[in-house]
């Protein structure tokens, strides 16, 4: 891929913060053409959830918008790998909803547990309570597959932690990393595609060789990989070599790298071969399919993920509902939060225009994401999207050049720090602390 192709990489950040952190292109003020008042309800409060909320009580004031989320936190998967590395604090991945609130947009912390779309009808689990909806957005993220990888099921995870949704099992993996002894092994199984944030494995294993750099540097990283390439390898590993050495090992599908078994509790794994590799510390990440909540609204196909319509992100199978982020299927944005809230403001556009009458705006999406090899080693991929023939294709964007130098490479990371503080207060309005 050519780094920003068509675009100075001026330009392209100047059109990214433009269009997709303010909405200016997707989220012009309408006419309300209806007196009535509809009630919108979403599931997820994370990237893509919470921005659809924002923004369609935003756009759409008379409207009723209805957030249900568990959890009165919401932690974030992006910069979680900073807080193994001792970078972060696990506080700063937290974000409330009281601004939401006060938008006016009703906030519920409870799992909502059924969808009857006959009926237009979730259901909320501890209270029983059925909310009717006009429009309906799910973002769920993702769940995993227990027992694809034989051995690894939801008990397993509490001794070989897959910390691919933040909260306890990223605390816990930070423990394990924390009690592991100088000279350990630090083993992760990387997954085939799809999953959640395709460089995620490998800025993991950059801030665990950060952490044991400094700490534990006698240790060493294997890295497992059910796939023969990943999300920006040159760079990844031209600034492991820089900043580790041979620290960090990685096999591909094609060395035997593929995973088919986990033993939890000698925290062993078995390769498709029958290599059998010990660990200290294991960090599983399983396959993934879409949040629970899809499957019970009846929007998920075979393959576990949710097909939509990309010009509205209306699911493909049931009406009025939309579906954003992770559990989708939009190929060629990544799972990612960038695209979660890219997708989210699609959508809000258009689940506000379908209830006032009004035609579907042209979407544009865009997406970067941001990787940290070293405190001052940042590297990005940012890519622009339209839609051609109902179907999205990438327009343009690239990688970070190969031969940045170091003032370039700190930028970056500066860059990345900027992007998770402003993406943050888009979506919740919680202004963070810096990086230590």
């Amino acid at each position: 891929m050519n780094t920003l192709k068509n675009l100075s990489r001026r330009q392209w950040l100047q059109r990214v913060g433009g269009t997709t952190l303010a909405g200016t292109v997707l989220l012009s003020v309408p006419s309300f053409a209806r007196a009535a008042q509809p009630n919108v309800v979403v599931i997820g409060g994370g990237f893509g959830g919470a921005t659809a909320a924002r923004y369609i009580k935003r756009r759409y004031p008379q409207a009723d918008v209805t957030l249900i989320e568990p959890s009165k936190h919401y932690y974030t998967c992006p910069f979680s790998n900073l807080y193994l590395a001792g970078l972060r604090e696990f506080d700063e991945l937290g974000h409330g909803f009281e601004d939401l609130k006060a938008q006016g947009i009703h906030v519920i912390h409870d799992l909502a547990t059924v969808v009857d779309a006959d009926k237009k009808q979730v259901q909320v689990g501890s209270s029983g309570q059925a909310l009717s909806y006009d429009k309906l957005l799910l973002a769920p993220g993702v769940d995993i597959k227990w027992n694809a990888l034989e051995g690894y099921d939801e008990a397993a995870s509490l001794l070989a932690p897959h910390a691919w949704k933040a909260g306890p099992q990223t605390q816990l993996l930070k423990e394990q990393l924390e009690a592991m002894p100088d000279g350990g092994v630090f083993l992760m199984v990387a997954p085939e595609n799809p999953f959640r944030c395709p460089p995620g494995p490998y800025e993991r294993a950059s801030m665990v060789a950060h952490y044991l750099k400094h700490n534990k540097p006698k240790s060493k990283i294997l890295i497992l990989d059910a796939k023969d390439n990943f999300s920006k390898q040159g760079l990844f590993q031209q600034g492991w070599e820089q900043h580790y050495g041979d620290m960090i090992e990685w096999v591909p599908y094609s060395q035997d790298g593929k995973v088919i078994r986990v033993d939890a509790e000698k925290r062993q794994v078995e390769t498709e071969f029958g290599e059998i590799h010990q660990a200290d510390v294991l960090n599983v990440i399983p396959p993934q399919k879409a949040g629970a909540i899809a499957a019970a609204a009846g929007v998920t196909d075979a393959s576990g993920w949710v097909p939509v319509h990309t010009d509205t992100f209306e699911s493909k199978l049931v009406p009025d509902i939309y579906v954003v982020g992770d559990a989708t299927i939009a190929s060629p944005m990544p799972k990612s939060g960038f695209s979660a809230n890219a997708q989210a403001k699609v959508a809000a556009a258009a689940i506000v225009n379908s209830l006032l009458d009004q035609p579907t705006a042209e979407p544009y999406f865009a997406n970067t994401c941001y990787s940290l090899i070293a405190p001052e080693h940042g590297i990005s991929v940012a890519n622009a999207y339209a839609l051609e023939d109902q179907k999205l294709i990438e327009t343009s964007g690239g990688v970070s050049p190969i031969d940045g130098d170091a003032t370039f490479r700190q930028l970056e990371a500066e860059y990345g720090s900027a992007w998770y503080q402003a993406i943050s207060e888009d979506i919740w309005n919680s202004p963070l602390a810096k990086a230590k």
